[in-house]
């Protein structure tokens, strides 16, 4: 009897010993995986160094990891969606954020974040429904309370799942914050200048590594630092002169010493989440690439543009013009010289000319020679119609009427050797060609054999992302782009809202942009496969370039832009802003 009273003494000892080492062992891992070895200070409440010392950070634990860098059981099926959380439907960085997903065709669902940071479902029948998220507001994410930052998290490193989140700072922002349950530290409200993209970061993929000099826009730029290796700089610049303490003070092994990162990438190391997070909004033209390519990434490729690009210029209204405003013979050989440069970097790149031949030597004894020059040269070029008196098609109520003016273009050409059999006619100013002039398609097809055209109006006009194309009466519509030069813009200093204006398009803004992303891709639809293939037989064999973006960028526009504008008229004359209308024929996805 006492030997058995000792053993069941014994035995509730030993289990309550159990009890109260499973409890002290929950107790530590909850403490680990919710908070830092050092004390965490809340998004929104500010640091408190001295002014005179920098902001140090004690190392954090670099194992044991709250979560594996890579679960050993990862679900990859998730669909191939965007989930973009923004402030509202109207706020400017939620729609910059969309436009870019439109127009590169990538599918998503647009959420207003809310305070709690409550989410719409994230799984169905065992599949992920997003291979991506993206905050508008970095504080929403940071904000979320323990229950769904749990179950947001879960999700992630389950299905593989990246997060995207922009910082922008305001005059009532702290200098300097931290985000809960990151080793981040965020200083705000930052002048940069001379913003590099970081060679070594395993994100890029359109984005060529190199140096935008100069001020960075605004002085409102948040910077990042940390002391763990999970993260590294993706873009950093350097401060104002006196503008106090940066990432470079006690820099961590991914970010420089004297540079701010502006954008970091969190390779998942501390918690399973890959993260990309933005110091500023997307108004600076590197912060759009760098998202491009940060898409592609943290979707494991599922949302990706390539790296090719196939680009058709087509310059209209050769020989139109009124004296004092058409080419020379110095306009032509300019031409020229801009095609071989061009052709350096990208092979057999050739100028497409739109003709109406009533026009021809109607000009001045100097833009006379300009006509014979461009006609001397006539090998050189690739040519299509564009109506012989350069009137809109809609306005010819008969076939007829319209079969004349392609008989009367046509013998011109064939009487100075122009090609006469590449199947591409555009109408002018696009009339007829969309809402459909029947008498335009069938004489078209009757004079020039056409095959393809393109218009800028289907369905609408703006805002361009918006454009498709569509067949009517076997003849394929492409959507068509332009770089905003027309015919009654032809003087550089002149130019709507002034020459800065253009600078600033072909230098990362509407230009840019249009031909970063819109690739002529592999359609699935089987219409958007027979124009790819004619299209691509047709203009763009030649003109296929494979390279990284910000090097084309430069050296194919910046370059030119500073060689190619005609000192004596101050016309705008380099390759991808001429001073006739000039627009990138790109073959988008078809309804």
């Amino acid at each position: 009897m006492t030997v058995a009273v000792r053993f069941r003494r014994h035995l509730r000892r030993l289990l309550l010993l159990l009890a109260s080492c499973c409890l002290l062992s929950l107790l530590l891992s909850a403490y680990f995986l919710f908070t830092n070895s050092s004390p965490s200070m809340q998004l929104g409440q500010s640091a408190e160094p001295a002014c005179s010392q920098p902001l140090s950070m004690s190392p954090y634990r670099q194992l044991p990891y709250p979560y594996p860098p890579n679960p050993p059981h990862t679900h990859v099926h998730t669909d191939p969606v965007v989930l973009v959380l923004v402030e509202s439907q109207y706020s400017q960085l939620g729609q910059d954020i969309v436009a870019i997903l439109e127009s590169a065709h990538f599918q998503f669902r647009m959420e207003i974040a809310s305070g709690k940071g409550d989410l719409p479902p994230l799984t169905e029948k065992g599949r992920g429904r997003y291979s991506l998220i993206i905050y508008e507001n970095l504080l929403k994410y940071a904000h979320a309370d323990t229950w769904n930052r749990q179950l947001l998290h879960q999700y992630c490193t389950e299905y593989r799942v990246g997060i995207i989140g922009f910082y922008r700072s305001t005059e009532n922002s702290p200098s300097v914050l931290k985000l809960r349950g990151l080793p981040l530290v965020l200083r705000t409200n930052q002048a940069l200048w001379d913003c590099c993209v970081v060679s070594s970061s395993p994100l890029l993929h359109l984005t060529k590594p190199g140096t935008d000099r100069g001020a960075l826009p605004g002085e409102d730029w948040t910077s990042f630092s940390s002391n763990h290796s999970t993260y590294q700089a993706v873009l950093h610049a350097r401060a104002k002169e006196g503008a106090g303490a940066g990432s470079g003070d006690n820099p961590g092994p991914g970010f420089s010493q004297g540079h701010q990162a502006t954008v970091v990438q969190d390779m998942g190391l501390y918690d399973g989440v890959r993260r990309v997070l933005f110091g500023q909004g997307l108004g600076y033209w590197l912060h759009r690439l760098i998202l491009v390519d940060a898409i592609s990434y943290l979707s494991d490729r599922k949302l990706t543009l390539g790296l090719d690009r196939h680009i058709l210029v087509d310059i209209d209204d050769i020989f139109v013009g009124k004296e004092g405003t058409r080419m020379n013979a110095k306009d032509v050989k300019a031409l020229l010289d801009t095609q071989r440069q061009l052709r350096s970097q990208i092979s057999n790149f050739t100028f497409n000319l739109g003709f109406s031949g009533k026009f021809y030597h109607t000009g001045t004894m100097e833009e006379d020679e300009g006509d014979d020059l461009l006609l001397k040269y006539v090998d050189e070029f690739w040519w299509f119609p564009h109506m012989w008196s350069h009137m809109q098609p809609h306005l010819f109520h008969n076939e007829s009427s319209l079969l004349e003016q392609m008989v009367l273009n046509k013998e011109f050409a064939l009487e100075h050797n122009i090609p006469v059999d590449m199947g591409y006619a555009v109408a002018p100013h696009h009339s007829g060609v969309y809402p459909v002039h029947l008498q335009l398609y069938e004489a078209w097809r009757r004079v020039w054999s056409i095959r393809v055209t393109s218009t800028e109006e289907y369905p609408h006009l703006k805002p361009a992302r918006y454009r498709k194309g569509f067949i009517h009466n076997n003849i394929m519509v492409l959507p068509r782009q332009t770089c905003g030069l027309f015919t009654h813009t032809i003087y550089y200093k002149e130019y709507p809202g002034g020459p800065k204006e253009l600078d600033k398009s072909i230098r990362g803004g509407e230009l840019f942009l249009t031909v970063l992303l819109n690739p002529v891709n592999e359609l699935d639809k089987p219409k958007g496969s027979h124009v790819l293939t004619c299209f691509s037989s047709l203009w763009l064999s030649h003109s296929h370039s494979h390279t990284h973006f910000t090097h084309l960028y430069v050296q194919g526009l910046e370059i030119l832009l500073e060689s190619q504008k005609h000192t004596d008229a101050n016309y705008i004359f380099f390759p991808l802003c001429f001073r006739y209308l000039l627009s990138f024929s790109l073959t988008f996805s078809l309804s």
